[in-house]
């Protein structure tokens, strides 16, 4: 062996600051690191001083001491079951014989033991979080009892929590072995572990506690994170009598029980700081009197529990405490904590606010004190009265929610003054009145809620082209007017914009994404990165060739207005989603370029002045639902988290805005629909009726499996159905009445087991009317207004289909059933029925 080290030394000199088998064993990682196309540091092997190297920290007698290889791998894929990317050993790290530090996290790497990291008896600190760590029982293998931080976090490793080796590891003082999938129940010996101060199994899949009493707990635990289990049944009353706890989170659970441990005798430590109970299934009584200890009390969240009662009085006494962040949305609370007098008007320190959802009534209630306030949520309450209060002193506050209440008021003409750190308001469905403030505009503002008020005048364009850093807008169902846009040109709203339901007027411009166009078509490279916008039910008019720059759009709603022209520009939507221009005066053919919007899911072209022939390859669009679609319709999705920093808070106070498709409805099985955040999931459809659309369906459109609905009604299709309908195997409601069709109803349509609503009426068909599968549960209606098409006897003879009542009204029979409308593209007769179909078809768009 002493000759193998001669060798070494003679092919790698010893150099000043490093030692010649750590450097080799750092050349091997290199080498590892190179082969899995991973990131290396540069400085590696430029030198022959290992000491000197990034990421590298050697110890007085030149040994490496400390090694910060995190985030050297970043694989192509974000999705979180891609599986590890490459393979690695921890005997690569046997040489470093004082390493103290070892940090390899999120690197995607898989570990089947830990053999090799034994010989690193001096090891304290270990991050293999982000990383996989495979096989039966790899904790058995962990055997360092040195260690006093471990970090294993998004592991993905599995099974019972039993492990001997971890029992052994009696320097251990913080435990994270969060977001795994852990089960079964969480072993006492880990609270028995005599120096551990933190511990975190949050995300996991663990059910239950193995402790029955605090006598052999541990008194050196201060933080305990167990959030996002399936912990189930009552809360063991010895996590209440840990004596230096000072932080407990049991949040997103299924605990439940009449009766919280807790009680006016309980011990509890006076270090608590943080108690969150949120999102169970707890019952019965929390009084805030049970918590006249804790001095310490920072924060207390009880969301979600929506049959625990909350008592806030305090019997008189004013709280040792002060609170910075108290969360009661949807408990059993009473009005005593809107008319008081209770502990909250003694909290002058309170910076975070959440009594959403609890059905109060009265006013905003005096002790909210706005200017310590950084997060106030009020929403989804019955609160009323005036909203002077809130805009009299100058604020702290970054988000307001007060919507879904009955408050009255203006907004104050000097906003930016009062609230000059406002990130996010959301004030819809309330009575707020006159004008929007223009200094709006001068605040840095991501997300703002107006809709479904009674607001009134013009839209300053400096909303739409001086705030970059606003992400989403929605002022729906106002009365405000003027120039579409503010008459901006520019925009630079980044996500989305809603200005459904007023009363704006005009064109849109030319420019709408900051291009010169010239020439007969426009330019078309795009700078636009708006995602949602939605200005139906206007009276906009002009032609749309500046959309065909929006390249980023999701989802473009544009219904009931003037819009006219032809669809040229439509295929430069590459992204498009949902595609919503129906009740406009939309001319010209179809082109086959439309086929090229791949990922479209919802298109409703319905009501227009579209002719000519349909393009078969439209059988080519998938029509489907994609993962990377989540992003569009999840709660709190990443484009609109906002994270406050409390008071240098680590890690910050996280408020997602609860931001979906509301409003965006399709028409489908004679109803209109609104699918909210599950809009993707649920519906794709296609609604091409009441146009001018002729020739023969196309075959393919058969090829369509996913597509739930079909609408081709009031049309002037000719030829057959298409026996290939019968390979849509997701159809929900198929409507093709009022054309020109002939020949029988294919029978191979009665394989289309999900088909609910089905419709051919005033059509040309003959022959007869399949009466198995979901056949037999369609009544006359759906085949009316067919001379040539009879019911199947039991004889298997074809009977005549009796005839309609003469003079019978369709629209009176069935209103709101779009399929029966006998309407024109843009016919505006004054006759009693069309009038009677069209308001019940305008109310429920609206």
């Amino acid at each position: 062996m002493l000759w193998v080290l001669l060798v070494l030394q003679f092919m790698f000199p010893m150099a000043p600051g490093c030692v010649v088998e750590e450097r080799i064993a750092l050349m091997r990682i290199r080498s590892s690191l190179v082969e899995a196309n991973s990131d290396v540091p540069p400085s590696w092997g430029r030198s022959d001083d290992c000491c000197s190297w990034e990421r590298v920290r050697c110890n007085n007698n030149t040994r490496v001491s400390d090694l910060n290889l995190d985030v050297l791998y970043i694989p192509l894929s974000n999705s979180a079951t891609s599986g590890c990317s490459w393979n690695m050993n921890f005997t690569m790290f046997s040489s470093f014989h004082e390493l103290q530090l070892l940090d390899f996290s999120l690197n995607s790497a898989c570990f089947q033991s830990f053999e090799g990291l034994q010989e690193l008896t001096k090891l304290r600190y270990l991050n293999l979080s982000g990383n996989y760590l495979i096989g039966d029982n790899i904790l058995e293998s962990l055997d360092l009892p040195s260690l006093e931080v471990i970090n294993i976090e998004l592991c993905r490793m599995s099974g019972a929590l039993q492990s001997s080796a971890l029992k052994n590891l009696k320097n251990l003082r913080e435990l994270y072995l969060g977001y795994n999938q852990f089960n079964g129940s969480i072993p006492a010996f880990l609270f028995e572990l005599p120096r551990l101060e933190y511990l975190d199994l949050s995300g996991n899949l663990l059910q239950g506690l193995q402790i029955t009493s605090s006598s052999n707990l541990q008194s050196s635990l201060r933080e305990l994170h167990l959030q996002s289990n399936q912990l189930n049944g009552i809360i063991p009353a010895s996590l209440f009598e840990l004596p230096r706890l000072e932080y407990l989170d049991l949040s997103e659970n299924l605990l439940q029980g009449h009766t919280i441990p807790i009680s006016s005798s309980s011990n509890l430590s006076p270090s608590l700081k943080i108690l969150d109970l949120s999102a169970n299934n707890l019952k019965g009584l929390f009084d805030f009197f049970w918590l006249r200890n804790c001095t310490m009390l920072q924060r207390v969240d009880l969301s979600g529990n929506t049959d625990l009662t909350i008592d806030v009085k305090f019997h008189g006494r004013v709280p040792p405490f002060q609170l910075r962040e108290l969360a009661l949305s949807g408990c059993k609370l009473d009005n005593s904590i809107i008319a008081g007098p209770n502990f909250l008007g003694t909290q002058s320190h309170l910076q975070t606010l959440d009594l959403s959802n609890n059905n109060l009534t009265g006013s905003i209630p005096s002790w909210i004190n706005t200017r310590t306030l950084v997060y106030l949520n009020l929403a989804n309450n019955s609160l009323a009265g005036s909203l002077n209060l809130m805009w009299q002193y100058q604020s702290n506050l970054e988000m307001i929610d007060i919507a879904m209440n009955r408050l009255v008021g203006q907004l104050p003409t000097n906003i930016s003054l009062v609230f000059p750190n406002l990130t996010a308001l959301n004030a819809s469905y309330n009575i707020i009145f006159g004008h929007l403030p223009l200094s709006l505009c001068n605040i840095s503002i991501l997300f703002v809620d107006l809709s479904n008020n009674k607001l009134t005048g013009e839209v300053s364009n400096c909303l739409f082209t001086d705030c970059s850093s606003l992400n989403v807008l929605k002022l729906s169902n106002n009365n405000l007017g003027g120039s579409i846009l503010g008459g901006a040109s520019n925009l630079s709203i980044g996500t989305a914009i809603y200005l459904d339901s007023n009363n704006f007027k005009g064109a849109l411009p030319n420019n709408l994404t900051d291009n010169n166009f010239e020439g007969p078509l426009p330019n078309c490279d795009s700078k636009l990165t708006l995602r949602f916008l939605n200005m139906s039910s206007n009276t906009l008019s002009g032609f749309l060739n500046a959309f065909c720059n929006s390249t980023k759009v999701n989802v473009l709603d544009l219904r009931y207005n003037q819009f006219m022209g032809g669809l040229d520009w439509i295929h430069h939507l590459s992204d498009i989603r949902i595609l919503l221009l129906g009740w406009n005066k939309f001319g010209g053919h179809i082109s086959p370029s439309f086929c090229q919007l791949k990922y479209l899911n919802i298109i409703d072209l319905s009501h227009n002045g579209l002719s000519g022939l349909l393009p078969p390859c439209i059988g080519g669009i998938s029509f489907g639902f994609y993962d990377y679609d989540n992003v569009f319709y999840s709660v709190g999705s990443g484009f609109y988290g906002i994270d406050f920093y409390l008071d240098h808070d680590c890690p910050p106070f996280s408020y997602s805005i609860v931001y979906d498709l509301q409003g965006f409805t399709f028409s489908t099985k004679g109803n209109l629909y609104t699918y909210g955040r599950s809009f993707f999931t649920l519906m794709s459809g296609i609604d091409l009726s009441a146009n001018m659309l002729s020739g023969e369906i196309p075959w393919k459109i058969g090829n369509l499996s996913h597509l739930k609905s079909l609408n081709l009604s009031h049309n002037s299709f000719t030829g057959q159905i298409p026996a290939t309908f019968a390979n849509m195997s997701a159809i929900e409601s198929l409507d093709l009445s009022y054309n020109q069709l002939r020949g029988p109803i294919p029978w191979q349509l009665t394989q289309l087991w999900s088909l609910e609503v089905f419709s051919v009426a005033y059509n040309n068909l003959s022959g007869c009317i399949p009466n198995s599968g979901q056949f037999g549960s369609f009544n006359m209606e759906s085949y009316m207004g067919n001379a040539n098409l009879h019911n199947l006897s039991q004889g298997n003879r074809c009977s005549p289909i009796p005839s309609p009542v003469e003079g019978a009204d369709v629209g009176e029979v069935s209103a709101d059933r779009s399929f029966t409308l006998p309407l024109l593209p843009h016919s505006y007769s004054h006759s009693g029925q069309l009038l009677r179909s069209c308001s019940a078809f305008h109310l429920g768009s609206v």
